[in-house]
């Protein structure tokens, strides 16, 4: 595996070029599911279900929908979006004509989908926040909670990109991936009321971390085993990096 430079931030200055032009557009898909989900599950069910860990089940929720915010942003960013630069506009061969390595792409592309989620996460703090949800002054530390989120879900996300033929194949990659994990990872409710068995799986994923990272800071409860928590994010990111700067490094350089 190489070690980008500082060529990986050329990258991210290019992209973040590109996007200035369809800045609108990005919040809106940065709150529409959010708020959607806070008004119909976390106002609408919430009239019906008892507060959970003492919280009321808005304010429970917030922090579930901040670690998604920051999952989907990424993950949209190093799928379709690094699909099409690897393969219909072909900028990343472009890129190469460069002193740029396949590294620095590689990074350049995470660096940028996780800063699309720290903005994603900050819309969504103001939103929030507005409305009363956010209980402790400690959420805001969700913002770089949602970056290193971003790096390990852009990391996963520049993989399949890397395996994509086309993109249907992120058919497969959203909805046994990315959805499943919203579902099984005490988002919209807590962990402990899975089977045991399903709690041992859900403890390997990576969207369960900062789902619990959230949590502990919205609600003003941070503790030692958030380390364990920041640890596990970091892993991931950096192992999926150094997979994918292979694999893309294998599609480019034949």
């Amino acid at each position: 595996m190489m070690i980008p430079g500082i060529g990986a931030l050329r990258v991210w200055r290019r992209n973040f070029e590109s996007w200035k032009r369809f800045s609108g557009s990005f919040l809106v898909a940065a709150l529409g599911n959010p708020l959607f989900y806070l008004a119909s599950i976390g106002y609408g069910l919430g009239r019906f279900v008892t507060n959970i860990d003492g919280l009321p089940y808005a304010v429970f929720l917030t922090p579930g929908i901040l670690a998604t915010a920051a999952m989907n942003s990424a993950s949209f960013e190093t799928t379709f979006g690094s699909f099409t630069r690897l393969h219909e506009q072909n900028t990343y061969a472009a890129i190469l004509a460069t002193p740029c390595s396949v590294a620095d792409i590689v990074a350049g592309d995470i660096l940028w989908a996780a800063t699309k989620s720290t903005l994603a996460v900050l819309f969504v703090l103001i939103v929030t926040g507005a409305a009363g949800l956010l209980p402790s002054w400690l959420a805001v530390a969700t913002l770089p909670v949602a970056f290193l989120s971003g790096l390990t879900f852009a990391a996963l996300g520049m993989i399949a990109t890397a395996r994509a033929g086309s993109y249907s194949f992120f058919d497969y990659y959203f909805t046994l991936g990315i959805s499943a994990m919203v579902f099984f990872c005490g988002v919209f409710f807590p962990l402990e009321s899975l089977p045991s068995w399903a709690q041992g799986v859900a403890w390997f994923l990576p969207l369960t971390h900062a789902v619990r990272l959230s949590r502990g800071l919205v609600a003003g409860l941070p503790g030692t085993a958030m380390a364990g928590d920041v640890a596990w994010l970091a892993i991931v990111a950096a192992a999926g990096f150094a997979l994918a700067e292979r694999l893309v490094r294998r599609r480019l350089i034949l």
